[in-house]
């Protein structure tokens, strides 16, 4: 008799899917060529686990098992298609089960490759591979790219019929091929991180899984272009970040600000596989975004102590980011780096210039970061409008639910 409640099931399921959806669609668009109709394939076969496997069991390899649901339902979607005859020939596809072995390892790195071909635009080929291989909604991706969600479902749209129509291939590029294609994929790769460290909605404050891929195919990249110092940079920056994340959370799942971490739970492994990233990484005659973002995450994953981090240097190593690659985003950071080393009042002033011509009034971090260096100089009433602009643009119960606390703590609301 198969037990569990139909809520431990779907979360079992859940599980699965967000394990294996990518690699799924990856293997069916390599097969069959078709975005849609590998994402609608896949979708088929998790309606299908949800309907056998309470009655039936887990199999023994869901990974298989979904992959074989999927190319059976692309296999009738493509039989009830009205242009079947012309594509009879994609159902030359073994219709045999896989096993974990024998799933292809790269299809993943090929497909981002593909989306990332020149051919499409740099903004169509980070939201694509964001939507196929990190697994994120349209929605997510459109406040990404702060535009709305029908205009970047049109986006994706474009984006996979011209992939279609002018016969892009699915595979890993050839050696020479590599460096041009290079930048967009770390690009990429590190959007996907960032939404696994950082969600953008949901109630968890951190998405692993999609963190934990992004370092897998980093990796990959790694070993194909061992000599690639930005690999290893962006390798470093991840690692020196996920090592934090056991101490980024509570025992109730929420907030844990960096200043109340136990540096006793960070993952000295991750750690020591950074800074040998790292090392590798500094040996490049020029040094790039990825390097000086890792050397920085090294200063705080390095240091015994929050008080005992060396701001300063953060902020040296933030104004040669902001020489290397100009953002208001990391003018913020340069700021925030200023108001711990030189104190508030210096940090805000830089934030208050940015607030006015930086464009970032609709980002969350510039409110959250204003509204703390408000608090700390005492000017409550001001912090509090901040935690308030904060709390509207956040998409994520837990931030939100930090930043209400903090708010409490000034004005004593309790927002339901």
């Amino acid at each position: 008799m198969i037990t569990g409640s139909v809520v431990e099931w779907e979360a079992r399921i859940a599980d699965v899917f967000r394990a294996e959806a990518a690699t799924v669609s990856a293997t069916l668009i390599r097969e069959f060529r078709d975005f849609d109709l590998a994402e609608e394939s896949v979708q088929d076969a998790f309606l299908v686990a949800v309907k056998k496997w309470p009655e039936e069991g887990m199999p023994r390899n869901p990974g298989g098992w979904v992959t074989t649901t999927a190319r059976r339902k692309a296999i009738d979607r493509l039989r009830r298609d009205k242009r079947f005859a012309e594509r009879q020939h994609l159902l030359v596809v073994d219709d045999q089960e896989v096993t974990e072995a024998a799933a292809p390892m790269d299809d993943r790195i090929a497909l981002i490759f593909t989306c990332c071909h020149p051919a499409l635009s740099n903004e169509a080929q980070v939201a694509l591979t964001l939507r196929t291989i990190g697994g994120l909604t349209t929605r997510e991706i459109a406040r990404a790219f702060l535009v709305s969600e029908s205009t970047m479902g049109q986006r994706l749209t474009r984006a996979k019929t011209k992939i279609r129509k002018a016969g892009i291939p699915f595979r890993v590029p050839r050696d020479a091929e590599l460096p041009d294609r290079l930048e967009v994929v770390l690009a990429v790769m590190y959007l996907i991180f960032n939404e696994g460290y950082a969600a953008t909605e949901g109630d968890d404050l951190m998405r692993t899984d999609l963190s934990a891929e992004a370092i897998r195919l980093s990796g990959l990249v790694a070993e194909l272009m061992p000599d690639e110092a930005s690999v290893h940079g962006l390798l470093a920056l991840m690692l020196f970040q996920e090592a934090r994340r056991p101490a980024r959370v509570g025992s109730d799942g929420s907030l844990v600000p960096m200043e109340d971490q136990d540096r006793a739970l960070w993952d000295r492994a991750a750690i020591a596989a950074g800074s040998h990233h790292l090392d590798l990484s500094m040996r490049a005659e020029a040094i790039g975004p990825y390097q000086i973002q890792a050397a920085i995450a090294a200063q705080h994953v390095h240091s015994p102590a929050f008080d005992a981090t060396d701001w300063r240097r953060i902020a040296e190593l933030y104004r040669r980011l902001g020489e290397v690659q100009p953002s208001p985003v990391v003018e913020l950071n340069h700021a925030a780096a200023v108001a711990m080393a030189e104190g508030p009042e210096a940090g805000l002033a830089l934030m208050e210039d940015l607030a006015e011509v930086g464009g970032l009034q609709e980002y969350l971090y510039l409110h959250s970061a204003r509204a703390d260096l408000l608090r700390r100089l005492g000017r409550d009433g001001e912090a509090a409008v901040a935690y308030r602009r904060a709390i509207e643009l956040t998409g994520n119960t837990q931030e939100r639910a930090y930043l209400e606390r903090r708010l409490a703590g000034l004005t004593g609301e309790h927002t339901p």
